[in-house]
């Protein structure tokens, strides 16, 4: 699929999901930006992703900061030229139901979460109307479409908020040829997610829901997140893409 040349910039880089992405478009002949705080990682993996067909930069960067948006997408312009393709991915999930949650742990979810979509949103799409388009895809969750009785309240509330800012932004741009996505994982074995599933009744609860029978790949995640931002989704608008093995139809 044709992302070759393109410039694509990921939040949560250097997570599990973000660096299997960077990796995949990064093959493919696309120049990816991986932002996350996590230097020493970042650096690594900069370094360990070398010798693809595109090129893999790591930026350390706040993601939830405007001056640090501001900051980095005018460093990329100018040393690139162009940015075509912004994933928004990072997240957190702070594991604990609506009677226990503080307002002040609601309150970072909500802007690690949403805000930084905003952000990052807000950042790209002068840059994109410019240059005569571009790619947004937003990393939301299952828990972005259904209720979700083994996730806490706050996580699903963010996600069914990045759904609706995407079609928002889906409708309000295309006329600037701004194309705007979101991505809707079922659980994905991560190293995160293998830790919290060393429980087995967790392990188990997760695979009966299911139809596929078996969590999802950090590769089934990229591979959707290379498809839409590839040249041949130049028609896809505004969806909200399960990857998630039927949970959804269930």
């Amino acid at each position: 699929m044709k992302v070759l040349g393109k410039t694509i910039v990921i939040t949560g880089g250097c997570g599990g999901l973000g660096s299997e992405m960077g990796e995949l478009l990064a093959s493919q002949g696309a120049t990816v930006y991986l932002l996350d705080l996590d230097q020493e990682k970042g650096i690594a993996l900069q370094e360990q992703l070398k010798g693809l067909e595109g090129r893999v930069v790591f930026e350390k960067m706040d993601i939830t900061s405007p001056q640090e948006w501001e900051r980095v997408v005018s460093h990329i312009v100018e040393k690139e030229g162009h940015l075509d393709v912004l994933v928004n991915n990072a997240g957190i999930n702070i594991r604990k139901g609506i009677e226990e949650m503080a307002l002040s742990e609601w309150n970072t979810m909500m802007l690690v979460n949403v805000g930084s979509v905003f952000l990052g949103t807000k950042q790209v799409i002068p840059v994109m109307r410019n240059q005569g388009g571009g790619v947004i895809i937003n990393t939301s969750s299952v828990c972005g479409l259904i209720g979700h009785r083994y996730t806490p309240e706050a996580y699903t509330t963010t996600k069914g908020a990045v759904t609706l800012l995407t079609k928002s932004i889906a409708s309000r741009y295309a006329k600037d040829g701004i194309r705007c996505n979101s991505i809707h994982p079922s659980t994905v074995d991560t190293p995160l997610v293998q830790e919290m599933f060393k429980d087995p009744v967790k392990r188990q609860q997760r695979l009966d829901e299911v139809p596929l029978g078996r969590l999802a790949k950090a590769s089934d995640v990229a591979n959707a997140v290379l498809y839409l931002a590839s040249d041949e989704a130049s028609f896809i608008n505004g969806i909200a893409m399960p990857v998630d093995g039927g949970v959804t139809c269930c």
